[in-house]
C-alpha cells in the first residue's frame, strides 16, 4: 500500500448505484486512507465530458460503445474492460407489476410511462427497442416521461409522476424499490445486449490507486455484489 493517500473519481452508470455503493464501501475497508469518489449519471453524457476533459479517473458505462469509442480516441489508458451484461424491468411502485407485461403499457388506466432518455442513457435505449420489437411504441410514446438516467427514471415511478417505468432490474433489487410493487423482467430477446464496460481513462495513467480499483472489480468480494444486484457477470 503508498504511504500516501490517493485520489480517484469515477462516473459510473446510474444502474450501477447501489451495487458501486457497496463495492466501494468493502473496498475502503482495505484501502482507509485512500480517497474514492463516485459520481452517477448517464452514461452518454459522461462519455462526453471525458472528451471534453473532465477529471474523471474511471468510467463505467452502461453501454460498451462508449468506453470504446474513448478508447479508439486515445482517451483511456487500459484497455475496455467488460464487467456485467444489465436487465431491463417493468417496475411500479403502486401497481402489481410482476403480474404486468409490456401489452400493459396500452391500458387507459396508465397515462405516464417513465424510460431513461434513449438519446443518452443506454438503458432508455433499450427500453425503446424492446417497445418497437413489440410493436407497442407508436401506442405508448404518447404517455412516456424521459429520465435524464435510469436512476432519474426510477424516482419519477418512485414519485407518483409516472404509473410505471422501464429501469434496471439493478435497482429493482435496491431493497428500497424492492419491496413495492415487484417488478416483471423484460426479454433480452427484445433488445440489444447492455453489455457494460468501464476504463481508466489517460488521465489516471500515473494514479496507482485507479489501476488498484480496477483489479479489485475482478475480485470475488465483487462478483457477489453484482450477482446480487441481477447483473449476469462476463465469464
Amino acid at each position: 500500500m503508498s504511504a500516501y493517500a490517493e485520489k480517484i473519481n469515477i462516473a459510473a452508470a446510474a444502474d450501477l448505484k447501489f451495487a458501486m455503493d457497496e463495492i466501494v464501501a468493502k473496498f475502503r475497508e482495505v484501502n482507509a486512507k485512500d480517497d474514492v469518489d463516485v459520481i452517477y449519471g448517464s452514461s452518454g453524457k459522461f462519455y462526453t465530458q471525458i472528451q471534453q476533459g473532465a477529471p474523471y479517473d474511471l468510467y463505467f458505462s452502461a453501454d460498451i460503445a462508449f468506453p470504446r469509442e474513448l478508447a479508439k480516441s486515445g482517451f483511456s489508458f487500459s484497455e475496455v474492460i467488460p464487467y456485467a451484461f444489465g436487465r431491463i424491468v417493468l417496475w411500479s411502485a403502486t401497481m402489481e407489476a410482476n403480474k404486468m407485461s409490456l401489452d400493459s403499457l396500452t391500458s387507459s388506466k396508465i397515462s405516464h410511462i417513465a424510460i431513461a432518455n434513449p438519446k443518452h442513457a443506454p438503458y432508455g435505449k433499450r427500453a425503446e427497442e424492446a417497445l418497437r420489437a413489440s410493436r407497442l411504441w407508436e401506442r405508448v410514446e404518447p404517455k412516456l416521461v424521459y429520465g435524464e438516467n435510469i436512476a432519474h427514471t426510477a424516482q419519477f415511478v418512485q414519485t407518483g409522476n409516472a404509473q410505471v417505468g422501464i429501469i434496471a432490474l439493478s435497482l429493482a433489487l435496491n431493497p428500497a424499490l424492492a419491496n413495492k410493487g415487484g417488478y416483471w423482467l423484460i426479454p433480452d430477446t427484445l433488445h440489444a445486449p447492455l453489455e457494460q464496460a468501464f476504463i481508466i481513462t489517460k488521465r489516471a495513467q500515473g494514479n496507482d490507486l485507479a489501476k488498484k480499483f480496477a483489479d479489485y472489480m475482478r475480485s470475488s468480494a465483487t462478483r457477489t455484489i453484482m450477482t446480487k444486484y441481477g447483473f449476469v457477470l462476463p465469464n
